[in-house]
């Protein structure tokens, strides 16, 4: 599913990015309904097809691409508003390692059900009511014997209530081991080639996903660094950016446009669009954690960093609206998928819409944020991790729930190389380290 050596999934969901963002694709969906899945060079000439493709004269959106013009697009930079605020050094300290705890344990919370096809809010909830467990407020318990019609991830025997003894590893958490290595080496010299050949040096190929899959086979196969991200990746726009994004708003703390502006030279190597605006957002969202008093006072700022007429913003903006006329958690996630439900599950859209969402009805409580982000389904543990991410750096370690954090003794696996069975504390220090510099 979702690998990009097929070209029967290449051109299904290349057709399918290309419906979502406008372009005309008359003739072609019948085509290739009707062509055997075994049938490789007509679905390559199909694919061929789809990318010579153009935008509908209706659409109704505007999202540029270079990052001059997604900046322009910005309502903080075209205000001329762009807010930097010095962090205070000691309480800065506490606030990036409860951001790290939070997101780490976060992802741990929502790895056992991702799988949004088949993990729904409905059959999340069920199951939660099974194990006498909703609504969610620890790790997910694995019952046993298994009811029937359910199915954990593979990873549960590390990630289910009792069971978790240090961090299951993750690419959630693999990114963001390898943002602090990439700040460290090369600062605000980072470019798209620089995170290209990091990316060969330190990640297993099936350790990656979607664009990142993609964008591995472009890179090994010789293919320009500035046309690596739109090469044979539909996964374009999809989460992938949004969840490299955090450390670059730890280490430039209080200063979302700078955030912004630097994650663009990560996420434009694997992605282009939303794809590339959620990381950006994600971005400025976690430098504005780092000063905010509040998670709502981050989350209002951050929306200013999205460009104002894209798919991307609207989607928030709806997310906003559900929350200022009050709106349940429940009625909210049941009009979010209503609305953005179109999107795969692991889209940065649709999911950027459930961490806003578990941010703003979570109102400040780690425990009902994460608990909330991961009962609304789609890609739970990068939703949990982000939005653990956030409401973690703005209460700091010290106020983080115990029954969360502990489990995680200090620990986390990964597989970038070198760097399994890392201690998030040392994480912690080498990114505040990066912050104090920025």
């Amino acid at each position: 599913m979702f690998d990009p050596l097929s070209v029967s999934d290449l051109v299904h969901d290349e057709l399918r990015q290309r419906i979502e963002s406008g372009y005309d694709i008359s003739g072609i969906e019948a085509d290739l309904a009707a062509t055997p899945t075994d049938d490789l060079d007509r679905l390559e000439a199909l694919y061929l097809q789809l990318i010579t493709t153009q935008r509908r004269s209706d659409w109704a959106y505007e999202e540029p691409e270079s990052l001059d013009d997604i900046l322009e697009a910005m309502p903080a930079v075209r205000s001329g508003l762009t807010a930097v605020r010095q962090p205070r050094p000691r309480e800065l300290a506490d606030r990036i390692l409860g951001g790290w705890l939070g997101r780490i344990a976060g992802c741990n919370l929502g790895k056992p059900i991702e799988d949004g096809d088949f993990w729904t809010p409905a059959r999340i909830r069920t199951y939660l009511e099974l194990a006498d467990a909703y609504p969610l407020r620890d790790y997910i318990p694995a019952l046993d014997p298994m009811p029937s019609g359910f199915r954990l991830r593979e990873s549960w025997p590390e990630t289910t209530r009792g069971r978790v003894q240090g961090s299951a590893r993750d690419d959630d958490i693999d990114y963001s081991i390898l943002g602090v290595w990439l700040m460290e080496r090369y600062g605000f010299q980072l470019t798209p080639s620089l995170v290209g050949n990091a990316w060969l040096s330190f990640l297993p190929y099936l350790r990656v996903f979607t664009a990142e899959r993609a964008v591995l086979v472009n890179l090994l196969h010789n293919v320009p660094i500035e046309s690596v991200g739109e090469t044979r990746n539909p996964y374009r726009e999809w989460i992938g950016a949004l969840i490299r994004a955090d450390v670059v708003g730890w280490a430039l703390a209080g200063q979302p446009g700078s955030a912004a502006q630097l994650v663009y030279s990560d996420a434009s190597l694997s992605h282009r669009c939303n794809g590339i605006y959620a990381a950006m957002w994600a971005a400025a969202l976690v430098s504005c954690a780092c000063v905010a008093a509040t998670v709502g006072e981050a989350v209002e700022e951050s929306l200013d960093y999205v460009p104002t007429r894209s798919r991307l913003a609207e989607a928030l903006s709806a997310v906003q609206e559900l929350h200022r006329t009050g709106h349940t958690w429940e009625a909210a996630v049941e009009e979010l998928r209503a609305r953005f439900g179109q999107y795969s599950w692991v889209h940065s859209i649709n999911n950027a819409c459930l961490i806003t969402a578990g941010l703003l009805w979570g109102d400040g409580d780690f425990t009902t944020t994460v608990g909330y982000v991961v009962q609304g389904g789609w890609d739970t543990d990068s939703n949990a991790a982000t939005a653990g991410s956030v409401v973690g750096t703005v209460l700091g370690a010290a106020k983080l729930p115990r029954h969360f954090i502990e489990p995680l003794q200090d620990r986390t696996r990964s597989a970038v190389f070198g760097y399994d069975n890392s201690r998030i504390s040392e994480l912690a220090r080498r990114t505040i380290a990066l912050a104090e510099a920025g």
